[in-house]
C-alpha cells in the first residue's frame, strides 16, 4: 500500500497546486470528507471552503475555494475548481 497520494488543484487559468500528500480534506456538498492511499475511486461535488492538504506529520497547506470537482483514483486527486 502506498503511504503518500498525488494532487493537482487546476483552475480555467492555472495549475494552482499539486504535490505528494498524506492524505487531503475537502468541502463536499454533504459535508467534510477526507482522501487517504489506497481511498476508492470518487467524483465529488465541491462547495467554497478550504481545502487542506496534510504534507508531512504536523505540517499543512490550505487553498480556499469556491467550489468545484474532485476525482480521486489510483492514489491520485485531480481537483477542479472555480
Amino acid at each position: 500500500m502506498a503511504d503518500k497520494i498525488y494532487i493537482q488543484v487546476v483552475s480555467p487559468k492555472a495549475t494552482l497546486y499539486e504535490g505528494e500528500l498524506l492524505y487531503a480534506v475537502f468541502p463536499g456538498h454533504a459535508g467534510e470528507f477526507a482522501v487517504y492511499p489506497a481511498h476508492a475511486p470518487i467524483i465529488s461535488a465541491l462547495t467554497a471552503g478550504v481545502i487542506k492538504c496534510v504534507i508531512a506529520e504536523g505540517k499543512e497547506e490550505t487553498l480556499p475555494i469556491n467550489g468545484g470537482f474532485a476525482e480521486v483514483n489510483n492514489d491520485r486527486i485531480t481537483v477542479c475548481v472555480e
